[in-house]
């Protein structure tokens, strides 16, 4: 089947160069059509361009044909969100109230809340339960224009329900639209561990993690990296050993503080760092030249009124950023990457065009797959979104209370 865009306002995203991310100055410019089609069979981008260059004898007339008038309308690649824990099993509204009333997100998981909190609920709730409840987070996100997501695990700390989390991931693959990559991650030090760090890095390291590579539960290992939680040496031994097991590494960095996360991350090649509130010259010195994607995750800084990471300084100094909604019940429980483009440029003095790149190319690369996913390419795969009538690009992160997403595409098919 062939599905064609015609009349399209702007067509938003084009890249004939397939390039596997964006940085600095070029952050600043992102290449659109004006007046386009778009023609997708199957699965796949097959051809795009100026509307005088498109005609319909240009194509098969045995092939069954959908076509779609966007007069007024835009059309993007869909977000790819590279930093998720949407598998959870409550929300935190209780602990929402203790920040209010001024206690800290470390006090609050020094008092047993925040992740140990969340790892309780989980470990008590079933695997179909979870399952459930993960879906229908995975439906809203696709409808606010997420085609691609990284979902971690972290919220069962014990091995049972880590690799519970972990199915639940995998069940997700199988029954979503939504490419998905699933992630292990080494969250936090359980209760029952305190003072007894060694045995649980053990239990991490040589029964966990070879289960979860036994098992194929995993593309990707992560680490908290950060004060409160895995040292550097402990962090450095999670990736190694992940490493070892198959799994790239990505990293939970500088969050809190200047943990050295940024540091560990580069020395083994991970594919992304996190957070990165606490990011100085020493750090962008040891991202440039590295393969490692800068990722700010602006809905948890925002949620917990967090110093924010230097976007500016980082780009201005040539590196690429990603933009991530770490959607997770605590500390960011939302899932709207129109919400994390307004951010970026109220919050982090963006550009509509930068924060384009920040959640389509440069998070697809932070999530191993912008040779398929993040921008508009001949052979990509057609994740896309159609917005409602709107004046410019820059309607979506100026209207932040806003969903100006009329239709979604996933995988060539109108959701």
């Amino acid at each position: 089947m062939k599905l064609i865009l015609e009349n399209i306002k702007e067509l938003v995203q084009v890249d004939p160069r397939q390039r596997l991310w964006v940085a600095g100055k070029s952050m600043a410019e992102v290449q659109t059509i004006k007046n386009a089609f778009l023609l997708i069979k199957d699965e796949l981008i097959v051809d795009f361009g100026p509307m005088e260059e498109f005609s319909h004898s240009d194509y098969d007339a045995d092939d069954l044909i959908m076509e779609i008038d966007c007069s007024g309308k835009m059309v993007f690649p869909s977000y790819c969100d590279s930093h998720t824990h949407l598998v959870f099993a409550a929300t935190r509204e209780l602990e929402f109230v203790d920040r209010i009333k001024g206690l800290t997100y470390e006090e609050i998981a020094k008092n047993g809340g925040g992740i140990l909190n969340s790892a309780k609920l989980l470990q008590e709730m079933p695997e179909d339960e979870l399952f459930d409840q993960a879906m229908l987070r995975l439906e809203e996100i696709a409808m606010t224009g997420t085609g691609a997501v990284e979902i971690k695990s972290g919220y069962g700390l014990t091995t049972e329900s880590e690799l519970k989390m972990l199915r639940v991931i995998h069940r997700m693959k199988q029954h979503s639209p939504l490419m998905i990559k699933s992630t292990f991650l080494a969250h936090a030090f359980p209760l029952e561990y305190r003072g007894k760090r060694e045995e649980y890095m053990s239990l991490l390291i040589n029964e966990l993690m070879p289960q979860i590579a036994a098992e194929e539960l995993a593309d990707y290992v992560d680490v908290f990296c950060d004060r409160g939680f895995f040292t550097m040496e402990e962090s450095e031994r999670i990736l190694m050993a992940g490493i070892k097991q198959g799994m790239q590494g990505k990293i939970h960095a500088n969050e809190l503080a200047n943990s050295g996360g940024v540091q560990v991350g580069v020395k083994y090649n991970a594919l992304s760092a996190d957070h990165l509130e606490f990011v100085g010259d020493e750090e962008i010195s040891a991202l440039m030249g590295s393969e490692t994607m800068p990722t700010v995750l602006p809905g948890a800084a925002f949620f917990l009124n967090l110093q924010l990471a230097p976007v500016r300084k980082m780009i201005e100094a040539g590196l690429p950023v990603a933009l991530a909604s770490d959607y997770n019940p605590g500390t960011s429980p939302s899932g709207n990457m129109n919400f994390i483009q307004s951010l970026g440029c109220l919050r982090y003095g963006m550009t509509p065009e930068e924060t384009i790149h920040a959640t389509t190319i440069n998070s697809a690369y932070a999530m191993g797959i912008s040779e398929s996913y993040g921008s508009i390419a001949k052979g990509k795969v057609a994740n896309l979104f159609i917005t409602k009538e709107i004046s410019s690009y820059a309607a979506i992160p100026y209207s932040f209370g806003s969903n100006l997403i009329e239709t979604v595409i996933l995988n060539g098919e109108i959701q």
